[in-house]
């Protein structure tokens, strides 16, 4: 091991299972290769360990580093105590009161940063402040922002109970009970872990863990079908027992799949406002920053969980989802891909050389949107697409665009259907039922497909287009390709001397921080 204190940086040669999953819990895996692994220790890894004493955490990181460091002890002690500085919890009367440890930092942090009358309504004490009925999220985000992530004790309604099981052919996987088990300890969180880590199975076992009356909220009708479908199959509970509630079903019931964009418009928000969860879902969590979605922040529940494979945004706002919903739960990528729960990927960025001169000059004369769209369906990326699904002819591979006219140009010259936004919902299904059944081989999706949507996994993921360089959809097209079993490959196209030679690197940097390999190669 080798120690870098001044940049909270730690490097393990040849690590012990159980060092890993120790640093897991302390660190973040900046790097890996083979056999060596790079930690960091950051502010958030601190405020969400789940230790319940600062001497329990220092004396677990003394364990595995090869000499004390005071400075770094320093730093993490500082850390801790911002992270548990400040408690909000229900007063004895019913409202929300702000706690800190310390009158000077209540006076210097918190009523600095608090507006009168719009975060709060008047000082019990030099150490407690009477939260406005509805602004404790706000609280929280303010705070946050100032480096005082709050830890919410509030006392509030359990709902109705809920008897919910896991069926009993179901077993949860090592990971997925330490999630679980750290849910209980802190009563809100994010479970973050790639596709097929299991983050569905693993939130209905905090459903059933809560045992109270639950709201699911979703990014698309689709979703709220496969959750319903998912929790018939594998929990006690009866269709009549869960409802839909989207612009195609209004059913509130004991566990009811609301899509984001309908909890969030005003009418019906106070409909599920009236109602007393016991928890929360945010699938797809990382949305919860947009307008429409934050909304549904406010809702109130004794337990909030999210779910997301990427956590990340462009608008550098993710620490909002961890402000309104919870601190991330999560394994370590390499221990999954490692115990064979989830498949790393092999990814590649294939740069493209332009099909002619005229195309070259056609991306330079072209401004704005328009030059993206040229670079992403330069016609020789369409010969290295023919390529690639000749290569893997045996396997099933998704075709990944951004652009409608691309897709349709494929499907076109490929003979595959296209997936998009302009398809049935009823061509949806048939596409989606062949593909997993093996009728279908090859299918090109649009941005449609990203997320939301439960696609079968592929053997073979081709990115022929992104969306300007997004981590996360990167991230979720890859993992797309990530199953238990086989082997799976990723290849990203990028037109070699235009703005998408960025955008393909940018794309996969999620995916190299979590450990992934990704190599590159001039076509």
């Amino acid at each position: 091991m080798i120690l870098f204190p001044n940049r909270r940086q730690i490097i393990l040669q040849n690590p012990r299972d159980e060092t890993k999953e120790l640093m897991g819990q302390l660190a973040h895996l900046v790097d890996s290769t083979d056999d060596a692994f790079m930690y960091k220790i950051r502010r958030e890894d601190i405020w969400q360990s789940p230790y319940e004493f600062l001497d329990e955490l220092l004396d677990d990181l003394r364990s595995v580093l090869p000499r004390q460091s005071p400075n770094m002890e320093e730093w993490i002690e500082r850390r801790w105590k911002q992270a548990h500085q400040f408690t909000l919890y229900t007063h004895e009367d019913g409202y929300t009161v702000l706690e800190s440890e310390d009158a000077e930092v209540m006076e210097d942090v918190a009523r600095q940063n608090l507006e009168y009358n719009k975060h709060y309504t008047e000082f019990l004490s030099d150490t407690e402040t009477r939260i406005k009925h509805g602004k404790e999220a706000d609280v929280k985000k303010v705070l946050y922002e100032e480096n005082y992530p709050v830890q919410d004790r509030r006392d509030l309604e359990r709902g109705k109970e809920l008897d919910i099981e896991l069926s009993q052919d179901l077993e949860l996987r090592p990971y997925q009970s330490e999630w679980i088990r750290r849910f209980e300890d802190i009563g809100s969180g994010v479970f973050v872990g790639p596709s097929g880590s299991g983050k569905t199975v693993a939130a209905i076992g905090v459903m059933e863990e809560v045992g109270g009356e639950t709201l699911i909220l979703v990014p698309k009708v689709e979703l709220a079908r496969q959750w319903k479908q998912e929790l018939i199959l594998k929990t006690n509970l009866s269709p009549n027992q869960i409802g839909e509630y989207h612009g195609e079903a209004k059913e509130i019931r004991p566990v009811t799949i609301a899509t984001y964009h309908t909890a969030g418009m005003s009418r019906h928000r106070k409909l599920f406002d009236k109602r007393e969860w016991g928890l929360i879902v945010y699938d797809e969590c990382q949305h919860i920053p947009a307008k429409i979605h934050r909304r549904t922040a406010n809702l109130q529940s004794k337990h909030r969980l999210g779910l997301s494979a990427s956590p990340v945004r462009e608008d550098k706002k993710e620490k909002e989802i961890f402000t309104l919903i919870g601190q991330p739960i999560g394994t370590d990528w390499n221990s999954l891909f490692e115990d064979g729960f989830v498949q790393e990927p092999e990814v590649e960025i294939r740069y493209i050389s332009w099909s002619s001169d005229n195309q070259r000059k056609k991306y330079r004369q072209a401004e704005g949107h328009e030059k993206s769209q040229v670079a992403a369906m330069n016609p020789a990326k369409l010969d290295e697409v023919k390529k690639l699904l000749k290569q893997h002819s045996d396997e099933k591979t998704l075709v990944f665009v951004d652009w409608i006219d691309q897709g349709e140009k494929y499907s076109r010259e490929l003979g595959v259907p296209f997936y998009s936004g302009k398809t049935s919902h009823k061509q949806r299904s048939e596409y989606i039922q062949k593909f997993k059944d093996g009728e279908l081989s090859t299918l090109i999706v649009s941005r449609v497909a990203d997320e939301g949507i439960d696609l079968p996994n592929a053997e073979v993921a081709i990115l022929a287009s992104g969306l300007g360089g997004s981590r996360r959809q990167g991230t979720q097209r890859a993992g797309r390709t990530m199953r238990p079993k086989g082997s799976s490959q990723v290849y990203v196209l990028g037109t070699k001397g235009s703005n998408e030679q960025d955008f393909v690197q940018r794309q996969m940097q999620h995916l190299q921080e979590k450990g992934v390999k990704v190599s590159e190669k001039e076509v």
